[in-house]
């Protein structure tokens, strides 16, 4: 493909791809194709000649599109939202262009200054401490995933734990209670943490524990309990060097009491002495929403804490992958993931004026993501990226009042909180085990069905439905769809009723009811039966 060629395919791929975000409500949101369809429909192996770009793109609607699930669907309600935007893409498309693994200062200067930048213009928005600035003895990194971050931060914080409380040893000494120390120290989060923490200490080789929440503080994770946590872990002869808190846990989108959080440690592991509790903030998708004036009070411990993590490419409107990582102390990450070897030598990194990216993450390359980021911000500015987190919380409040109109149906468990509301089927016959089989019918009844999707989960032991609509094509109407389609599912299961639209039977329709496309089930190939 020349030049030539290429801008004639790109055209051609910019308006399939505009037509798509301009039609995607009318597609059923979540793909119901069986395992293994794709294959049936590919060929053994890739073409000895190659084709024609128009015959490579039509593949794309034929063969993808049914294997699709469209998280940029305002009928999408799942999860968290994945965003996307114009913007973004252009990102997207220059980093492409440019392909620089940037591993190094000097592979691509720009690329690693421009992530300096943005990430600094970020944690001012966001309003976190001066300490996690690059002016400081801090600053951000683009990850992968707030997984990836975790990952990170918890193996700096294992080394560091090591290296500080074994430094008056040397020798064998120092070798046998560093392997000593790693049998008996463990990572912490509640109960409601993500759990990327916990697979982060299966891949860094420590223990794990959690600590429970409860109801009575909404779910989110006290002072209290972390002392009452830390007592019963010296008592077992285990070692905390790690703790992940939650600005908006995945089930509930709580927030941990940061406050009370770092007054306990205070006391137990104080900060900046040896053997102190790296305490890292998950914010992957609520800490978009500190953009936005109301909510800079949830940053007001931060400065007691090491790290925070939040993706703009959930609520920010950035294209995956966008994990933006801030840290208290860069060094801690660097001493714990630096490596050089010779082929990496250049006079500008052993200046040691120049960051080199490579030492704050796992692998070695790295695209240009702050391209994207960079593109998005400017485009949006600040007021628009406040407006799209306040519209999308408003419609996250008009949909938990939808729910309240119907208490004989529903009963929220959490929320709204951060455009999530979080709630159960009201059964005909009390009890636990009927509320709970009644609100999975309908859970999956909903999403088999397909014109909107959301996602389940277990609070408190009991079964909830989750709703969150906060992606770019959000809108009231069609939330107000989601609450019939609930409501006609809860009455048709729960009482026997008959659903008064077609939704149930592969119709996409308005709220009003009105039929706008069938939608075509697919079999095991992918084809229309």
């Amino acid at each position: 493909m020349d030049s030539k060629q290429f801008k004639e395919a790109a055209t051609s791929a910019i308006d399939e791809i505009v037509s798509y975000y301009d039609t995607i409500q009318d597609r059923r949101v979540v793909s119901n194709v069986q395992p293994g369809y794709l294959k049936k429909l590919l060929p053994d192996g890739p073409p000895q000649d190659g084709e024609a770009w128009a015959d490579i793109q039509k593949d794309i609607e034929s063969k993808i599109m049914p294997g699709l699930t469209h998280w940029q669907s305002p009928n999408f309600m799942a999860f968290f939202p994945a965003s996307s935007s114009f913007p973004g893409m252009l990102g997207e498309l220059y980093s492409a262009a440019f392909t620089a693994p940037s591993f190094n200062w000097i592979c691509s200067p720009a690329v690693t200054e421009l992530e300096t930048i943005v990430l600094d213009w970020l944690a001012k928005l966001l309003n976190l401490p001066d300490c996690y600035l690059s002016t400081s003895h801090g600053g951000g990194v683009i990850q992968g995933s707030a997984s990836e971050a975790i990952v990170c931060c918890m193996v700096a914080a294992r080394d560091k734990y090591l290296r500080e409380t074994t430094s008056h040893l040397s020798g064998i000494e120092l070798e046998d209670a560093i392997a000593y120390k790693r049998s008996r120290i463990v990572a912490l989060g509640s109960d409601a943490a993500h759990s990327s923490t916990q697979k982060a200490a299966q891949i860094a080789g420590v223990r794990y524990r959690s600590i429970p929440v409860t109801e009575e503080t909404g779910f989110a994770l006290t002072g209290v309990a972390l002392a009452e946590a830390l007592e019963q872990f010296k008592a077992e002869g285990l070692e905390p060097f790690y703790l992940t808190t939650t600005l908006g846990t995945t089930s509930t989108c709580a927030v941990d009491d940061f406050e009370s959080i770092a007054s306990t440690l205070s006391k137990y592991a104080p900060p900046d002495v040896p053997g102190e509790i790296w305490v890292h903030v998950d914010g992957a998708y609520a800490g978009a929403a500190l953009v936005c004036p109301e909510y800079h009070h949830l940053t007001t411990a931060f400065n007691h804490f090491h790290s925070f993590d939040m993706n703009m490419h959930k609520w920010l409107l950035t294209n995956f992958d966008a994990s933006c990582l801030y840290v208290k102390k860069r060094k801690d990450l660097i001493d714990a993931l630096s490596i050089m070897p010779s082929y990496l030598r250049n006079e500008f990194s052993e200046s040691g004026l120049v960051t080199d990216y490579r030492d704050w993450q796992i692998p070695l390359g790295r695209r240009f993501r702050s391209l994207k980021i960079w593109f998005v911000l400017r485009t949006y500015g600040v007021k628009g990226l406040q407006a799209h987190i306040r519209k999308t919380v408003k419609l996250g409040e008009t949909f938990a009042g939808l729910i309240e109109t119907r208490k004989d149906l529903f009963e929220i468990v959490t929320g709204p909180s951060f455009a999530l509301t979080v709630f159960t089927i009201v059964p005909k016959v009390a009890g636990k085990a009927e509320k709970d089989r009644i609100t999975k019918d309908v859970y999956e009844t909903v999403n088999k069905r397909g014109d909107v999707y959301i996602t389940s989960s277990v609070v408190g032991g009991v079964y909830v439905i989750r709703v969150v609509s906060a992606n770019a094509l959000a809108e009231e109407k069609y939330l107000t769809k989601a609450f019939r389609i609930l409501v006609e599912t809860t009455e048709e299961l729960r009482d026997g009723r008959v659903p008064r639209e077609e939704s149930s039977k592969g119709v996409i329709v308005d709220v009003k009811g009105v039929g706008i496309e069938k939608v075509a089930a697919l079999n095991g190939n992918g084809v229309a039966k």
